[in-house]
Parts: C-alpha cells; sequence; structure tokens
C-alpha cells in the first residue's frame, strides 16, 4: 500500500497529487466471467494503489447494485472480486488528474495490451468502463453502451458507462441498470 493510503484512510492532497503517472496494479486471473476495464487511474486511486478509489466514484456501489456482489465493497476489499470471478485492469496505466490528459494513441495502444491480456487470460467478457474511450481506442466512433458487436479475442465485448462520479450523464440508478446487463449476460454463458 502507499503512503497515507491504508485500509480506509484517505491519501493527503499533496500524496494525491505526486500520484502523477503511478500505477495501480491489475486485479485478474486465469478464466474470469469478467474483466472490468477502466481508461485509466486517477490520482487518488494512484495515491491509494486500489482500483476506483475516489470517494463517489459509483464502481463499486454499481456493482452490488447490479447484483454483481453481495454488498457494496471498498476499493481495499478489491481482491474479492476474484471470490466472484471479475477482475479490473485499465486501458492506459499511468494515473492522470483526468482522462482527457491521455492521447488518442495512448488509448489505441493500449486497446493492444488489453487484446494481450485477453488471450493470456482468457476472460468470458471483457467490459471497458467508458464509452469515449471505448470509441477512440478501438475506433468505433458510432459505438453505443452495451454488447459490441465483435469480440476481443475469445472474450465478448461489453461497454458500460464510466462510473466516476465526474460523469453527471448516469446516475447510480442507471448504471446499475447497465452494470445490471451485463450481469444477466454473463450468467446466461457461464
Amino acid at each position: 500500500m502507499r503512503s497515507g493510503a491504508g485500509r480506509g484512510s484517505r491519501p493527503s492532497r499533496e500524496e494525491v497529487a505526486a500520484a502523477a503517472d503511478r500505477t495501480v496494479p491489475d486485479l485478474i486471473a486465469p478464466g474470469l466471467a469478467v474483466l472490468f476495464c477502466g481508461i485509466n487511474p486517477g490520482l487518488y486511486s494512484g495515491a491509494t494503489g486500489h482500483h476506483f478509489a475516489r470517494p463517489g466514484n459509483r464502481f463499486w456501489p454499481a456493482l452490488h447494485a447490479s447484483g454483481f456482489t453481495d454488498r457494496v465493497l471498498q476499493p481495499w476489499e478489491e481482491r474479492r472480486l476474484l471470490e466472484h470471478a471479475l477482475g479490473i485492469t485499465n486501458l492506459v496505466a499511468r494515473a492522470t488528474a483526468s482522462a482527457a490528459e491521455l492521447s488518442p494513441h495512448e488509448l489505441r495502444t493500449g486497446r493492444a495490451r488489453l487484446a494481450r491480456k485477453v488471450r493470456r487470460y482468457q476472460p468470458a467478457c471483457v467490459s471497458i468502463l467508458g464509452i469515449g474511450a471505448y470509441r477512440s481506442a478501438f475506433g468505433r466512433a458510432g459505438a453505443v453502451v452495451g454488447r459490441q458487436p465483435e469480440s476481443l479475442g475469445p472474450a465478448a465485448l461489453w461497454v458500460l458507462p464510466n462510473p466516476s462520479g465526474l460523469n453527471a450523464n448516469h446516475q447510480l440508478a442507471d448504471l446499475a441498470e447497465a452494470f445490471g446487463a451485463l450481469r444477466r449476460f454473463v450468467a446466461r454463458r457461464r
């Protein structure tokens, strides 16, 4: 764990600011039902070393509200996702204050890295968390949220809205519905 980032403790402003370009380790294992793929870690996640760690991020509540988990997990409990055959990675590994700091080239390169992970770990489904990042990384300008017509190697490909608290286009109920559609899809395939 990073300094100031213990179980439930909040990093200082200075620690968050110093987290630029840090990485958060993948939470991944062979044969997952879903490998969730964020755009990239935010500075708060970079400071804590945990995915979707910023208070206000709706990833953890959406997982629970959609039925993927039996309770709302905390970011420092992320390893428990493996018990549910769920994992987390990112298109781009480096932490930034905003995904807007990423170049289209970084996103396309991230797609290639993600494809290698999928070949190695063989998840049943990959879910990209962010329609804009998906459109840029995969060259699919007209893509919409939900199941995509293409696959990523052996994995079905699904796009969900970005769960960041900064994404005002989607409230928790919308996210729960979108995550729930993915959960039902995966349950039918297993």
